[in-house]
């Protein structure tokens, strides 16, 4: 089954949810996210050091990927 993540705009998301349900489409559940996790998350921010970071468009030139092959 494929995924697919869509932006839907605020005053449509009622309506596409609707048109979800009645199509018989699953929609995923919340996630939810142990509190330790956004602690570790929390901890890292403050740890950083903004001279450090990049761009996200800088990084994401950087990362290497395997082919699936």
């Amino acid at each position: 089954m494929k995924q697919v993540t869509l932006n839907v705009p605020d005053d449509k998301y009622k309506f596409f949810l609707e048109l979800v349900n009645n199509l018989g489409f699953d929609k995923p559940e919340e996630i939810h996210i142990p509190e330790e996790h956004k602690a570790i998350v929390r901890e890292r921010i403050l740890n950083s050091k903004p001279e450090e970071l990049i761009p996200w468009k800088e990084a994401r030139k950087q990362l290497r990927f395997k082919s699936k092959s």
